[in-house]
């Protein structure tokens, strides 16, 4: 039997009442603010170990043991010092952040010194000497030895630009002229850097990387952070080398309660400090706890007064948003809300639908103006949308061209050339579906398409060949036309992705197969299709025969280019 909505609301009304209410807030409040404590801490222990490991990890692998590599090397003893400051330079162009390596001889005060050109670029434009300020001081390299800490990190902050460096020093075990060497390296911290400042839990908490001395590092201008009950608690265990990962709730000088955690990096004298406010962590508990007082003393008061007059007013336009919502999804988008005038949710609801039904009409028109592939990559993007860049692909790539087309256009008028042309085009792109290729673009008359996946060669030798033929088709039926089309095929490795500015992209496909196919396009005579090696080695033998034509020389290729003419094979002809 079917019960009335208007009744539905006055049982409603009258079965809530403020006690039970008011019992069932208070769990609810309890049970939700437990939870999020414990999230909260189990979040803030979880950020700052990702840092210190991230950090270790970073300090490690990208960088100590890269240059230990480079050590070993140099401390081969057939080498000469040529041959040792060749293997550094080397060594310098490929290890990211490394700015300067230096070996250093005892009893000498002329280093052996290799530094990033760009980073002395910089330095040189800001004033400084880049040899005094990049070389490791002998100083510090007796220092190092002195306390045997080979492989740590010395911190420090680069007066003049702001940089935070770190120095560290390996000892070679074979020596020059008989005198101990020590190989050093500066290395930028700006890594680790990015690595606290671009973490997604800054959106809602703080992250702080402190030293001994409770200052702020990595930062431009460093700061003080030792009034801080955390930062004070992880200082002396800093100094005393210990690592052991806390939590811990406190309040700052400002009266403010924080949650925080901290961390301490293996090769790094700090602390990974992660802070989050009491009063964002348990925000939702507030909201909760205002909703429930909200509707405990004014939604139980007015609930049973107006619950059958307010359904009656709900039910209409919900049942007429339901309508169109069917209708909706059967893909009838001109359907629209109407005649609803509530200023209320429901009164924005229809809006909604309304705005949504135009705008899917008109989502559903613009698919028709882009390729299965930038459809496939905006579905994919992230949560932030697409961003510029490519990745490398073996794709096949196709181009066809009408011949004839610019005779055509001047002896006809506008009209009949937009007819011509969406003819061809709707023949050609049925084809290019048919044979699972995705058409990247129409440029005047051309066609450029692409096929991706298993088999895809020979699937576009076939396409190009039933295209030449369905073209020939075309003539037959339109004899006024005497046009006919030109393609070309190659396969091999391309760059495809998102290009163009920040606010105007085209997902395409570029590189040396793209101008190689458009080559064969300009080169296919009318009703021809001409392939690469290739495309011609992948499909061969699969219903498509190749005719091995003289070399062509084609621009931007030193030497002729093997090509091949691809047309239908027969049980007899299979080449």
């Amino acid at each position: 039997m079917r019960f009335p909505l208007p009744l539905k609301f006055f049982f409603f009304a009258a079965l809530i009442s403020v006690a039970p209410l008011t019992l069932v807030g208070e769990n609810l409040i309890r049970i939700a603010r437990d939870e999020l404590k414990s999230a909260a801490n189990e979040d803030l222990t979880q950020v700052a170990a990702e840092l210190r490991q991230e950090f270790d990890t970073l300090y490690e692998g990208q960088w100590l043991t890269p240059i230990s590599v480079i050590r070993n090397g140099i401390d081969n003893p057939d080498l000469g010092v040529a041959q040792k400051v060749s293997l550094l330079t080397l060594g310098l162009e490929e290890l990211p952040d490394v700015v300067a390596m230096q070996l250093s001889v005892d009893g000498s005060d002329l280093p052996v010194l290799i530094s990033d050109e760009a980073y002395g670029q910089r330095l040189a434009a800001l004033g400084l000497d880049p040899v005094a300020t990049l070389a490791t001081p002998s100083a510090v390299i007796a220092s190092i030895q002195g306390t045997g800490q080979w492989g740590r990190p010395l911190i420090a902050r680069m007066d003049g630009t702001n940089d935070w460096v770190a120095t560290f020093a390996l000892p070679l075990e074979n020596g020059i002229a008989g005198r101990k060497v020590t190989l050093s390296a500066k290395v930028l911290l700006a890594s680790l850097r990015n690595r606290a400042d671009r973490h997604p839990f800054r959106q809602r908490g703080e992250i702080t990387v402190v030293d001994h001395a409770g200052r702020a590092v990595l930062e431009d201008s460093p700061r003080l952070l030792s009034d801080r009950a955390i930062v004070g608690a992880a200082m002396p265990l800093i100094v005393a080398g210990a690592r052991a990962d806390a939590l811990q709730p406190y309040t700052r000088p400002t009266g403010e309660v924080m949650l925080g955690a901290y961390a301490f990096p293996d090769w790094f004298p700090w602390a990974v400090v992660t802070e989050i406010s009491e009063a964002d962590a348990y925000a939702v508990v507030d909201q909760m706890t205002d909703r429930i007082q909200i509707v405990g003393l004014v939604g139980f008061a007015l609930a049973s007064v107006f619950s059958l007059i307010f359904s009656r007013r709900l039910t209409g336009p919900i049942l007429k948003i339901g309508r169109v919502a069917e209708r909706i999804g059967e893909g009838d988008f001109a359907a629209r809300v109407e005649k609803v005038r509530s200023r209320d949710e429901i009164g924005d609801l229809s809006t909604r639908i309304n705005a949504m039904a135009a705008q899917l009409a008109e989502r559903l028109e613009l698919m028709k103006f882009v390729s299965h592939g930038t459809m496939s990559a905006i579905q994919h993007a992230e949560g932030d949308g697409m961003h510029r860049g490519g990745e490398r692909r073996h794709l096949a790539v196709m181009f066809t061209d009408i011949r004839g087309y610019t005779e055509f256009s001047e002896a006809h008028p506008p009209e009949e050339v937009i007819e011509m042309l969406n003819r061809y085009f709707d023949v050609q792109a049925e084809i290019v579906s048919r044979h699972g290729g995705d058409i990247d673009k129409f440029i005047g008359d051309a066609l450029v398409a692409v096929f991706d996946g298993a088999d895809k060669e020979r699937r576009a030798a076939l396409c190009a060949v039933e295209l030449n033929a369905a073209m020939a088709g075309m003539l037959d039926a339109h004899e006024g036309y005497e046009l006919a089309v030109g393609i070309g095929v190659a396969s091999g490795e391309v760059i495809l992705g998102a290009m163009g500015s920040s606010d105007r992209m085209d997902f395409t496909v570029l590189g040396s197969t793209v101008n190689l196919s458009a080559r064969l396009c300009s080169k296919a005579g009318p009703g021809e299709v001409l392939s690469d090696s290739a495309t011609r080695n992948a499909a061969r033998g699969n219903g498509v025969r190749f005719e091995t034509l003289e070399p062509i020389p084609l621009k931007g290729y030193a030497t002729p280019v093997p090509v091949f003419r691809a047309v239908a094979a027969t049980a007899a002809t299979v080449q």
